[in-house]
């Protein structure tokens, strides 16, 4: 017959660290916090661990595999009353409240919120790679709401510079206000001689750089020539029926986020929307030279003139002014020379 082989009674902390699977350097962390108490040292001046501390080093591990924090591990093996501690009628073996169980119940729903948050973050991002994967790298980074209001231009018709203003946008108005505003580069995708013009009236309105006065007669002659484009584009946005998808789009997002429905006419107490669009506005630097921002101001007040005029006809006046393109311009989420309150915002990266 073969001996049976007495195992022993007490191991070397790294026989006991090789059994349950760590180290000896975590078992003398669990030492230094207060997670494992700590044997007295042998003769030889080494410690030696029996089956108490190799189980309790066990559930150690097995806890903190489960990703519950030391610092809560330590606290549940203390959490231990004798109120506590007594098992409730009817509990098995497995429910009744020891040092390992007791306070584990409250650190379990903690560590499942943790990681439910984790898990939504998770697949946000996976969901970001993809779009970015199947939209391109730029595009694929804009919000949803955004991105998808650009599916309806042609391919490769969205330009990079569009992308940019886009992504400001998002940051001063929101996912919302970006998806209205890519309506914009929707229509000059779809319109060539739109696209042009626009490009014509950038490349002139960079021009205006600190060598021109702001009483120069072109600052007036190209605020026009900007008022009438703009005009233009906006008759190419309503026959598009761009405005009723704007209107179930901002119907659909105060649906999702009641909580911003109505900002602006709630409590002077709390800031609204356009208030909070104009002070992230104005954190952002933008290069402009005193007449080009003149030539804003001044397009900005021909489309509200215009406006004025509108509302002020009679209704048959109104039909004439509005088939002669003289129609009020709703606002679209910084347009290329100002903002939803008539506040100047960037052209080119508004």
């Amino acid at each position: 017959m073969h001996s049976f082989q007495i195992p022993p009674r007490l191991v070397l902390i790294g026989d006991a660290a090789a059994f349950v699977g760590t180290t000896p350097r975590a078992i003398r962390h669990y030492h230094q916090i207060g997670l494992l108490p700590e044997r007295e040292r042998g003769s030889d001046g080494r410690r030696r661990y029996g089956s108490e501390e190799i189980i309790r080093l066990l559930w150690i591990r097995r806890m903190a595999d489960a990703g519950i924090a030391l610092d809560d591990i330590r606290a549940a093996f203390a959490d231990v009353t004798p109120v506590a501690a007594a098992p409730h009628e009817g509990a098995t073996s497995d429910e009744a409240v020891t040092p390992e169980s007791a306070g584990i119940p409250d650190v379990l729903a903690r560590l499942e919120a943790t990681l439910a948050a984790q898990e939504a973050e998770l697949q946000r991002k996976r969901v970001a790679v993809h779009r970015m994967r199947s939209l391109g790298r730029r595009r694929g980074l804009l919000d949803g709401l955004v991105s998808d209001r650009l599916a309806n231009a042609p391919e490769h018709a969205i330009r990079q510079d569009d992308l940019d203003v886009l992504l400001v946008t998002e940051r001063i108005f929101g996912p919302l206000g970006a998806a209205i505003q890519a309506g914009r580069f929707v229509a000059l995708a779809l319109h060539p001689e739109l696209r042009a013009e626009s490009d014509r009236l950038d490349a002139a309105e960079e021009a205006l750089d600190d060598t021109v006065a702001v009483d120069d007669p072109l600052v007036a002659t190209l605020a026009a020539e900007r008022h009438a484009f703009e005009s233009a584009l906006m008759r190419v946005v309503e026959e598009s029926g761009q405005l009723e998808e704007d209107e179930a789009i901002a119907a659909e997002w105060d649906a999702m986020h009641p909580s911003d429905a109505g900002v602006p006419d709630r409590s002077s107490g709390s800031a609204s929307r356009a208030t909070i669009a104009a002070q992230t506005i104005r954190t952002m630097p933008y290069d402009f030279s005193a007449a080009r921002i003149r030539c804003m101001e001044i397009a900005v007040q021909l489309g509200a003139s215009a406006t004025t005029e509108i509302s002020r006809a009679r209704p048959d006046d109104q039909g004439r002014l509005w088939r002669q393109g003289q129609r009020p311009r709703r606002p679209r989420a910084v347009p290329r020379t100002h903002g939803l309150d008539g506040s100047v915002a960037p052209s080119g990266a508004g």
